[in-house]
């Protein structure tokens, strides 16, 4: 391990640091651009749903933290992929558009409380585009017989991603047609006509903070607990890295 590498860890000892270097970078979809990772990924301890800490260099000089979900983990390749949303010329994105082989990163956890509940009846995801390699990966990884109900935002259909066939029916996409992505209430709107099936479900609310809120602010209101609802804000506008804990 480098100097760099232990240096990071220091800071939080109970998160290891992995050391990751660029195979390759390609656009999913025109605003979604996948880069492929390898490392000494045997023993990295993930769920579905879980995000790295990135130290992603910065304009300034330096590097900056910044949470991406796992989109895709091969242990036995030594391989995983990052889903970067190609929005504006900020820090990730910018260094995304530019990844290539032989690049590396530095990356912390992988941590994260959105991942599935397997004692659930029934499951209903919802979360603009950042939500996508979470949910997606989510998907691929749980039984084709699951439960399933999604509600994902993005721009428009060239912005949809493949689902599992088993879940294809389950997934519905919400367009935004030009309507600035942000605040809004696209989801909230189709959570609220959406009929909450029988049994004890669990939610997952990922990506702009104040939509999150509202919607689990209004799933609490049908009936839902807390401990019935996994809610991360991914984003705010004019907010560069971070997320937030959405418990209230």
């Amino acid at each position: 391990m480098s100097e760099a590498a232990r240096t990071m860890g220091s800071k939080r000892p109970d998160m290891p640091v992995w050391e990751l270097s660029v195979v390759e970078a390609f656009d999913v979809t025109p605003r979604m651009r996948r880069v492929v990772f390898e490392g000494e990924l045997g023993a990295m301890a993930y769920r579905p749903g879980q995000a790295l800490v990135l130290a992603m260099p910065l304009p300034e000089g330096g590097t900056g933290r910044r949470d991406y979900t796992i989109r895709e983990l091969d242990r036995s390749l030594g391989r995983l992929s990052i889903d970067f949303v190609l929005h504006g010329e900020t820090p990730a994105p910018s260094w995304a558009r530019r990844a290539k082989a032989g690049d590396t990163l530095l990356a912390r956890g992988p941590r994260g409380r959105t991942v599935f509940n397997p004692e659930a009846d029934w499951h209903l995801f919802c979360g603009d585009e950042t939500c996508l390699p979470a949910i997606l990966h989510i998907l691929e990884t749980v039984d084709s017989g699951t439960k399933i109900h999604a509600f994902i935002e993005v721009e428009g259909p060239e912005d949809h991603q493949p689902v599992p066939p088993a879940f294809a029916s389950s997934v519905t996409w919400v367009h935004r047609d030009g309507q600035q992505s942000g605040p809004s209430s696209l989801l909230l709107e189709r959570l609220t006509a959406f009929t909450l099936p029988e049994g004890r479900g669990h939610a997952y609310l990922i990506g702009e903070t104040g939509n999150v809120r509202a919607q689990r602010h209004h799933l609490v209101a049908r009936g839902l607990s807390k401990e019935q609802i996994s809610s991360e804000g991914y984003w705010r506008p004019g907010r560069i890295g971070g997320h937030d804990h959405v418990d209230d």
